[in-house]
């Protein structure tokens, strides 16, 4: 009667987005070329041999390196629903001819940077084993002149998002605030009546938003009694043991969450505003998250596959961390970022969405908390970086990230299943390496624009 409660331990490990490590600090995982999930054989042969097996409950298949498998097929495993994209025709991506793609790829892997805190160089090429990369896209100038896939991934599969879900949660609440259905000044309480007696009660929308919400809420996986166990255990899809009596559900949980702080007053990385989010917009807008998305996003962007979230017992998707997709598809949802709501020649939000995340928010909010990030800010569950290029990000546990750099007017996507699930130990190979990559793109243009 306790398989339940176990194997919530599992899933949320990562799946809520942990931001713990998977390992010791003296445990030394398989890199990326040995842990490559066809090279363990993992789920091959008809049928696989009990030792490749991944399976659940009975299997910890988010561990490493089973993990490097299993995030390219979380619908084995969850219950989801899906985010349609229609019965329209996909937007094509444009690519480099098929020269300059193979000439564009051999500059760019071996281009050279500075990892943070190290005085030795990486290659680009380097850097995407270091990092477990699962896949890569790069667009530049609305074209695509970088795409490579790893592992458990291809052109025809999905990978699952984790914490960039959270972006497209933010996303949908600030198209709702620019379109006039929901203001970002009101009361949670005022929009979900049902959170009256929690502490999210008094906090405003835009608060939830940016997470600046005073509520208790623990993620840390080491201690038993931390809240993210009681939160994972009212989430899980499965049947409750008979003598569960705590919430059942994303939803009942949000409604016994108490305070901790004062609202506004500093940012606190906390999933479980986003499932807030996702609770109010769908409160506003009278449609699932899911639905919302296809609507607003999928559909319009011309999405080549429809993508997946993971939802409670409840059938509620889960707005934090649930969604599985395709590189491209994230890749067409990064330039309809960074066209600030247009592709295609079409507007299908307005700009001041994008316009508002760019800006960032209150960086004196964001203390020290995250020290790859000095200087950052959090709005509207996007990641902005105040650098030189203003770029941005939605990120996600074990490597997941759409970097946005409108300077360089380009989008990187990248899907990773890195052993350690924390961002500050990946940061260090990744940052300086988009960064780089932003500078040679700009560097490649000037010299193609002189010819």
């Amino acid at each position: 009667m306790r398989r339940p409660a176990r194997l919530m331990r599992i899933v949320f490990t990562s799946i809520l987005l942990t931001t713990t490590s998977a390992y010791g600090s003296d445990h030394v995982p398989l890199d990326a070329k040995s842990s490559d999930p066809n090279v363990m054989g993992w789920m091959q042969g008809f049928p696989p041999s009990d030792e490749k097996l991944i399976t659940q409950p009975d299997s910890n298949y988010f561990s490493f390196p089973k993990l490097r498998w299993s995030v390219c097929h979380l619908r084995e495993f969850l219950p989801t629903r899906e985010i349609s994209r229609g019965l329209g025709n996909a937007l094509p991506l444009n690519y480099l001819s098929e020269s300059d793609l193979d000439d564009m790829a051999q500059k760019i892997n071996s281009l050279s940077f500075t990892p943070l805190n190290s005085d030795q160089s990486m290659t680009w090429e380097e850097s995407l084993f270091a990092n477990y990369t699962d896949g890569i896209l790069v667009i530049h100038e609305g074209r695509v002149v970088y795409e490579r896939y790893f592992g458990c991934l291809d052109e025809y599969g999905q990978h699952a998002a984790m914490s960039m879900t959270k972006s497209v949660t933010g996303l949908l609440a600030e198209i709702l605030v620019a379109n006039g259905e929901l203001d970002d000044l009101m009361r949670v309480k005022e929009v979900v009546p049902e959170i009256a007696g929690s502490a999210f009660a008094n906090a405003t929308v835009r608060q939830v938003m940016d997470m600046t919400t005073g509520v208790a809420f623990s993620e840390d996986y080491a201690d038993p009694n931390a809240a993210i166990w009681t939160y994972s255990r009212a989430a899980s899809p499965l049947p409750k043991a008979k003598e569960y009596k705590g919430p059942n559900g994303y939803w009942e949980y949000l409604q016994t969450v108490q305070p901790e702080g004062k609202h506004g007053e500093y940012f606190h990385y906390k999933t479980i505003n986003s499932d807030m989010l996702g609770w109010i917009i769908s409160k506003v807008a009278k449609r699932s998250v899911t639905e919302l998305t296809s609507e607003l996003l999928w559909q319009p962007m011309g999405a080549e596959q429809s993508a997946y979230q993971t939802v409670d017992g409840k059938g509620v998707a889960f707005a934090g961390g649930g969604i599985s997709a395709g590189l491209r598809d994230l890749g067409r949802l990064g330039l309809l970022v960074l066209n600030e709501g247009a592709i295609n020649a079409k507007q299908v939000f307005p700009s001041q969405v994008v316009q508002s995340i760019k800006k960032g928010g209150d960086r004196a909010k964001f203390t020290n908390a995250f020290p790859t990030l000095p200087g950052a800010s959090y709005k509207s569950q996007w990641w902005v970086f105040h650098n030189e290029h203003n770029a941005f990000a939605a990120r996600g546990v074990h490597g997941q990230t759409i970097y946005i750099d409108p300077t360089a007017n380009m989008v990187l996507v990248r899907f990773a299943s890195h052993p350690k699930a924390k961002n500050g130990y990946i940061d260090p190979t990744s940052l300086p390496a988009y960064h780089a990559l932003a500078k040679l793109l700009i560097a490649n243009k000037g010299d193609s624009d002189s010819l």
